[in-house]
């Protein structure tokens, strides 16, 4: 078959990305020929990918991705395809994977009543209905139940139309034999002694994953501790708001901000803790990625993985509402704590050999070639 993979754009380095690349090359080692739609491609493209990026222009994003949605329809109508799968929200999908949350929702709760009345939301929450309408036929592949209660209040969509994927994780994730070499030889790179204490962040978008939430807590440490604790944040975002809080705080001498880069194991076995005080987040691959690296975690309850965290015993769940002292105080109690990092560390390695976490792209796979366009 002939497949068009359409998202806005492709960066090596994000969570929507790199599912899409993982369920193409699946789909392309079972013989099926992949052409792929976008604005932007960053990074080498596979072998027998047939990329097609046009040359457009807009104003505003919410235009672009209409001249976007006309171009890749024409192209598909002079150059037919057998099925339609989406990374973003958009009319005349055959499949939507599911790596955002609700737009609808959002606008409603979180937004001033007028942003209902401008041009942005209509091209999007348009978007999102032309995939979940009742009357739409779009199967969606969610990576998270947290979201799908959402859709059905808002849309009516059909409980039927919904297929629960479990978490890709890639294998390179996990810890290998020589771990503790890697740790060794990680730390000393970046100047850390072994006796202090290396946090990490790791999401692209610092605002929704919480960077701020983060930094406080960072600040908040008692000297003795705070003395010894560092923080490397790894991400594709704009630092420069960030920046301006680390050192508002007190912290630049323990805070590093990265851009998003491929060695993202390196940074899981040479820590001591994931941080990852999101505001909001529909799955959150990375705390897994930390879980079979045997990296604890802390991480806020709105995270659609975070149930992955009490279910392993491998870190520590701040509950909603969110308070920043809960936080703060957490982050303590775990630094203070070595037996307890340890014992979390034994339970996440456990829990990696173990669970199905790993299984995504072949069973997303699976779905698309199975069913009926």
């Amino acid at each position: 078959m002939q497949l068009a993979f359409i998202l806005y754009k492709y960066f090596p380095f994000g969570g929507l990305q790199r599912d899409f690349m993982r369920i193409a090359l699946e789909c392309q080692k079972r013989g099926h020929q992949i052409r792929v739609y976008t604005l932007i491609w960053q990074g080498d493209i596979p072998a027998g990918f047939d990329v097609r990026i046009p040359q457009l222009k807009a104003w505003a994003n919410h235009r672009r991705n209409e001249k976007f949605h006309t171009w890749l329809m024409q192209d598909m109508n002079k150059e037919p395809v057998d099925k339609v799968i989406g990374f973003n929200k958009m009319p005349s999908l055959d499949w939507y994977y599911a790596a955002d949350g609700c737009y609808e929702d959002k606008a409603q709760t979180l937004r001033n009543p007028l942003y209902r009345f401008s041009g942005r939301y209509k091209h999007f929450s348009a978007y999102e209905k032309a995939v979940f309408a009742q009357q739409e036929n779009t199967q969606i592949l969610m990576i998270s139940t947290v979201q799908e209660p959402l859709f059905i209040k808002h849309y009516g969509t059909q409980k039927e139309r919904f297929h629960l994927l479990p978490p890709g994780i890639d294998r390179d994730r996990k810890a290998p034999t020589n771990a503790a070499e890697i740790r060794a030889s990680f730390r000393q790179e970046f100047a850390i002694a072994e006796d202090d204490l290396l946090l990490l962040q790791v999401g692209s978008g610092f605002k929704t994953k919480g960077l701020d939430r983060s930094l406080k807590a960072l600040a908040s440490l008692p000297s003795q501790v705070k003395a010894k604790t560092q923080l490397i944040v790894i991400g594709q975002d704009d630092p420069k708001p960030f920046l301006l809080q680390i050192k508002a705080l007190g912290l630049s001498n323990h805070v590093r901000i990265l851009k998003g880069r491929s060695d993202i194991p390196r940074f899981l076995l040479g820590a001591d803790l994931l941080i990852h005080p999101a505001y909001n987040e529909n799955t959150g691959t990375v705390l897994l990625e930390a879980v079979v690296a045997g990296l604890p975690v802390l991480v806020t309850d709105v995270c659609g993985y975070a149930h992955y965290i009490e279910q392993a015993n491998a870190g520590l769940v701040v509950s909603s509402p969110f308070q920043q002292e809960n936080l703060n105080t957490a982050l303590l109690s775990i630094l203070s704590d070595q037996q307890k990092r340890q014992l979390w560390q034994q339970n996440a390695l456990c829990f990696a050999q173990t669970a199905d976490i790993y299984s995504m792209p072949i069973r997303a796979a699976d779905i698309i070639l199975a069913e009926p366009a």
